[in-house]
């Protein structure tokens, strides 16, 4: 936690944003990691969380930010989007790749269950200035089913910051739409490894077209490319 804080400075200087879309982020993750611990895992309730940011660190952030770039992403899906602290790093990822593709589409699709927490991310959203809420949509409910319908093509990043149990029913949902060369990554991947085993596997199997490393971040951050 405390390198974290003290590296906090240094870690959104790797991002291109407005001043007042930086001192928005310095403030949300000060406040996120100075919370009480929570990792998403059986052991602990899901009510354990209501209250709590589970907020992606900073590093990580920064470091999914820059693949969203070096990727080209404009089309992102988010599964967890808690208080929406890395929702505004996608979008503002999102927002830059379209500038320079010279288009104005593009979309984060966010997704959350707790209607407490999309009301608090909506407010970060609009905290954080144009043009970050308007590259996002929320998609609240049973993400299983609202990632079912109007969705973009391609998808070109996938986000899974969410209960370990339903990584795999969420990339199972979101695969048939993944570009070749989409990325797929999965927090607290070494933190949570037995709840992501059936992930684990499928991954790891040569016939669904994903090639992936586990970083040595906190908690284990893992990054899937899909290669068809």
């Amino acid at each position: 936690m405390a390198a974290h804080l003290d590296n906090l400075g240094d870690t959104l200087r790797s991002i291109r944003a407005a001043p007042r879309t930086i001192e928005l982020l310095r403030d949300l993750h000060t406040q996120a990691l100075t919370e009480s611990p929570y990792l998403s895992v059986d052991s602990q309730p899901q009510s354990a969380a209501l209250d709590r940011f589970v907020a992606l660190e900073p590093d990580k952030c920064a470091l999914v930010y820059l693949l969203l770039r070096a990727n080209g992403a404009r089309f992102v899906v988010e599964a967890g989007t808690s208080f929406g602290v890395s929702t505004i790093y996608l979008a503002l990822a999102v927002s830059q790749n379209a500038s320079v593709q010279n288009t104005t589409q593009g979309k984060v699709i966010a997704t959350e269950n707790e209607p407490t927490k999309a009301k608090r991310a909506r407010e970060h959203w609009s905290a954080a200035g144009d043009p970050i809420q308007d590259w996002i949509e929320l998609r609240e409910g049973d993400l299983r089913e609202t990632l079912k319908v109007d969705m973009p093509e391609t998808i070109d990043f996938l986000l899974l910051d969410i209960w370990s149990v339903l990584a795999l029913p969420t990339l199972l949902v979101v695969k048939p739409r993944l570009r070749v060369g989409a990325m797929v990554v999965v927090d607290n991947y070494s933190a949570s490894r037995e709840g992501y085993r059936d992930l684990t596997s499928y991954l790891g199997d040569p016939k669904n077209g994903f090639k992936s490393i586990t970083t040595p971040f906190q908690g284990g951050l893992h990054v899937a490319v899909y290669l068809g």
